[in-house]
C-alpha cells in the first residue's frame, strides 16, 4: 500500500483542547459511520513541509473522529507515460479516491504554482472511468506551504482544478508562509496562526462532508448524464415531477 504511516497520531501538542469541539458536525446530519478523507501532498523531499501539513490536518481529521489516508505519490509516473497508465500507483490512487468521501490537498507553491508532482496525481483521477467516478461530489480542503512570503496562488489554483473535477470546495483554506519556521525538529507544527488555520479548515471540511452526505448523489445529478445514458426519468417516482402535478 502506498500510504504514509502517520506518527504520534494521537498527539496535538499545538492543539488547546479548551476550545475544541470533539464532534464539529453534530447535529447537521449523520456522522456515523466516520467520514472519510484522501489527503495528498505535492513534495517528494526528505523533509516536506506539504506533506508535514498535510499530517498534522489528518491527525485533527481523526481527533474529529474521521477516517483519513495519505497517499504516497513517490513512485506515480507521469501521466500518460505507461499505456493506458496501467501502473500499480495510479490504480491504488484512483481506489482512494473512490473510497473517500472528501479530500485535502496541499502543494508547496513553485515559481508561482503548484508542483507538477501536485498535479500528477490530479490528472491521474479521471472524471470516469469503468462507470466510477472517483471525485465527483466529493468535498475538498485546499492548502499550500510557500517558502517565503504569504501567497495564495496555489489554493487558487487547485480551487480550479477541484471545480474542474467536480468537488465542493469548502470556503475557508490555508496558506503557510516561511514554512521551514513552523515546524520542530520532529517535524510537528508548532502553535501558530497558521496552525489554528489548519484547525478551522479541517473542522469545516467534516460539517462539509457531513452535512453533503445525505444529499451528495442528488446535487450532482446532471441532465446531460441521464441523457448520455438513457436513464429517463420515471415520473411515478420523481418527487419533483410529484409535486409539480399537484399544483
Amino acid at each position: 500500500m502506498r500510504l504514509r504511516t502517520l506518527t504520534d497520531p494521537d498527539h496535538l501538542p499545538a492543539l488547546d483542547p479548551a476550545y475544541v469541539i470533539r464532534r464539529p458536525a453534530l447535529g447537521l446530519a449523520a456522522d456515523e459511520p466516520p467520514p472519510r478523507f484522501l489527503l495528498l501532498y505535492g513534495s517528494l523531499r526528505e523533509r516536506s513541509y506539504s506533506r508535514l501539513c498535510v499530517e498534522e490536518a489528518a491527525r485533527l481529521l481523526q481527533f474529529f473522529g474521521a477516517e483519513t489516508r495519505i497517499f504516497d505519490p513517490s513512485d506515480l509516473p507521469l501521466p500518460d507515460q505507461i499505456n493506458g497508465d496501467d501502473h500499480p500507483a495510479v490504480h491504488e490512487l484512483r481506489e482512494l479516491s473512490t473510497w473517500s468521501e472528501g479530500h485535502v490537498w496541499c502543494s508547496p507553491e513553485r515559481h508561482g504554482q503548484i508542483t507538477g508532482i501536485m498535479k500528477a496525481q490530479i490528472d491521474h483521477l479521471p472524471l470516469s472511468y469503468g462507470g466510477v467516478r472517483p471525485t465527483q461530489g466529493r468535498t475538498l480542503a485546499v492548502m499550500q506551504v510557500s517558502a517565503g512570503s504569504q501567497s495564495f496562488n496555489s489554493v487558487n489554483t487547485l480551487r480550479i482544478l477541484g471545480r474542474w473535477m467536480r468537488m465542493f470546495t469548502i470556503p475557508n483554506q490555508s496558506s503557510v508562509a516561511k514554512a521551514f519556521n513552523e515546524f520542530d525538529e520532529a517535524g510537528r507544527m508548532k502553535p501558530s496562526s497558521y496552525y489554528d488555520r489548519i484547525v478551522d479548515v479541517m473542522e469545516e471540511l467534516v460539517r462539509f462532508t457531513v452535512l453533503l452526505r445525505p444529499h451528495a448523489d442528488q446535487l450532482v445529478d446532471r441532465y446531460s448524464e441521464r441523457k448520455e445514458a438513457k436513464a429517463a426519468v420515471d415520473p411515478a417516482s420523481d418527487l419533483s415531477t410529484i409535486a409539480t402535478a399537484r399544483r
